[in-house]
């Protein structure tokens, strides 16, 4: 029996691969720029090469093959470069160029495939893992690695509850009809300017109510209010989603409305307040300076909870933060003694202001156009709503001299860019 030739591979392929740390080397053909705005990412480090389409093929005409030129194009430019101890992943932007690239490689003799739809599925993609749980109730995150965009799904008796969900509503739908779950409530930590929230879509889909502080229910900058239908959320109420207590926390910084919400007195969903290695930049809404010291009063009341409450974010900067299980987590007090914000609180507010008005990241121009979006105030398409989600998120403040996590460079062992 002949043995079949893999030619492509999923985004979900792709991530149980980067998973277990299966060797991998990637071949990426966008344009320099693109690539280093974002790009396939796992936990462990995966060595790449970036070098754009139009100067790898050169081709002699129009109607010459593009398969040769490829072969043509590598043997010429990467044959040195290439690895043939591992599989080769050809990626550009909608799958379509690297699918070539990929048959080239093949012919070449390389282990060699095509990631199906390219970067536009990458970051598309999802995955979901349970965090905990109890005989009463599970606790459930989905992760899109690509934007470092996290939400989480609470479950008890039967009933759920969606917090942050990202635009593609059907990864909740699907998680709750595995768990035997009917979603119920959903509910924003706050308006998001780096993702287009699925919350009221979600709501509208299931006919359930959608939370967001009524701080955050108007446009900081348009100051307009939103077009949307929620309920609001209050500082101190508790609420049940089957027999498991949820509490909310009203900790405005990164915008006047920003909520948390504890689990059981256990788990805090802190949203884009507090995250894994940085805390929240408040520039977002156009007022650093007068948000920054609403932010300090917020961190210090956080930490006044028990040094064993589990953190659970609503985003991430660096992908190898999450644990053995892919989930994003970590005790508040392991925080507090790792996060550099949380540890710049204890030198007082002026020091702590100082710090972070010295660090925040480029203000990206499409979190304004998300926000409004978010508010309801204009309807983005399917392409537009791509346009604006290209990049990771830059939520957090950066981790030295204004630079972001996100946007940190890897080291140099990590990538290899062709020149």
């Amino acid at each position: 029996m002949l043995k079949q030739v893999t030619t492509a591979s999923s985004p979900q392929q792709v991530w149980e691969r980067l998973s277990h740390n299966e060797p991998m080397f990637i071949l990426d053909v966008r344009n320099r720029d693109e690539f280093e705005r974002w790009r396939v990412e796992g936990p462990h480090p995966v060595p790449a090469l970036n070098i754009p389409y139009f100067e790898l093929l050169d081709l002699e005409g129009e109607q010459e093959d593009v398969v040769e030129a490829v072969i043509r194009g590598v043997r010429a430019q990467l044959m040195p470069q290439l690895p043939s101890d591992r599989l080769i992943l050809a990626v550009c932007a909608e799958g379509n160029t690297s699918n070539y690239v990929a048959e080239g490689l093949r012919r070449l003799g390389f282990d060699a495939v095509n990631m199906e739809g390219g970067m536009e599925a990458w970051g598309n993609f999802y995955y979901w893992r349970p965090v905990d749980g109890s005989a009463h109730f599970s606790l459930y995150q989905v992760v899109r690695p690509a934007r470092g965009c996290v939400s989480h799904v609470l479950v008890s008796d039967g009933h759920a509850a969606v917090f942050d969900p990202a635009r593609h509503i059907e990864i909740y739908r699907e998680l709750a009809a595995d768990v035997g779950a009917r979603i119920e409530k959903v509910l924003d930590t706050h308006l998001h300017a780096d993702h287009l929230s699925g919350g009221p879509q979600l709501s509208q889909r299931g006919n359930v109510p959608y939370h967001l502080h009524p701080y955050d229910a108007i446009h900081p900058i348009d100051m307009l209010p939103a077009r949307i239908r929620y309920r609001p959320l209050e500082e101190g109420k508790t609420f049940r989603i089957g027999s498991a207590e949820v509490t909310t926390l009203h900790f405005p910084g990164h915008t006047l409305g920003m909520v948390a919400f504890l689990i059981e007195g256990h788990y805090l969903l802190s949203g884009d307040s507090l995250f894994l290695e940085s805390i929240a930049r408040p520039d977002l809404g156009g007022k650093a300076e007068a948000w920054t010291p609403l932010l300090y009063d917020s961190l210090k009341r956080m930490l006044q909870l028990p040094d064993d409450t589990v953190v659970l974010p609503a985003h991430f900067s660096d992908i190898a933060a999450g644990d053995a299980n892919d989930v994003f987590r970590a005790t508040l007090g392991e925080l507090k003694r790792s996060n550099p914000g949380l540890l710049k609180l204890a030198e007082g507010e002026r020091a702590f202001c100082d710090y972070i008005l010295a660090n925040l990241p480029e203000f990206p121009a499409a979190y304004v156009e998300i926000k409004r979006a978010n508010a309801g105030l204009v309807s983005p398409d399917e392409s537009k709503a791509q346009e604006l989600e290209l990049g990771k998120n830059i939520c957090a403040v950066g981790k030295a001299h204004g630079v972001s996590g996100d946007k940190a460079a890897l080291p140099d062992t990590h990538i290899a860019s062709a020149t």
